[in-house]
């Protein structure tokens, strides 16, 4: 990896609107590092599993709820606006999907995480 990469991937972050993006960035942290540390610690009451189940969910309607936000304010601003070219409606509607995109991603990486779990359990 290169340090393009991080730079592209930090530019998402902020395109996607850093109130939703940064805190969801948080999130997927706290579920691969509980991942990680009840893969290698142990998690034999299951409170770690069950915190990832409730973080990735949480990130889920977070990054749903990011759009929601999006869309009401670009909505808005279409209403005021006279004339709106097909391309601006496209980009905003690029941005509006990238929150619930990574809240999605979240939700997939805690899910695995928790089969994961399950199966080193049995």
């Amino acid at each position: 990896m290169n340090f393009l990469f991080f730079g592209q991937f930090f530019d998402r972050l902020n395109e996607g609107g850093p109130v939703f993006m940064y805190p969801l960035f948080l999130m997927m942290l706290i579920c691969i590092g509980l991942i990680i540390f009840s893969f290698v610690k142990g998690d034999a009451s299951g409170k770690l599993q069950k915190i990832v189940h409730h973080v990735g969910l949480f990130a889920l309607v977070w990054g749903f709820l990011g759009q929601m936000i999006g869309l009401i304010g670009a909505f808005d601003s279409i209403s005021i606006a006279n004339d709106v070219s097909p391309q601006v409606l496209a980009g905003g509607l690029k941005v509006a999907l990238l929150c619930p995109t990574y809240g999605m991603f979240i939700f997939l990486i805690a899910r695995l995480g928790i089969i994961g779990l399950t199966l080193k359990k049995n």
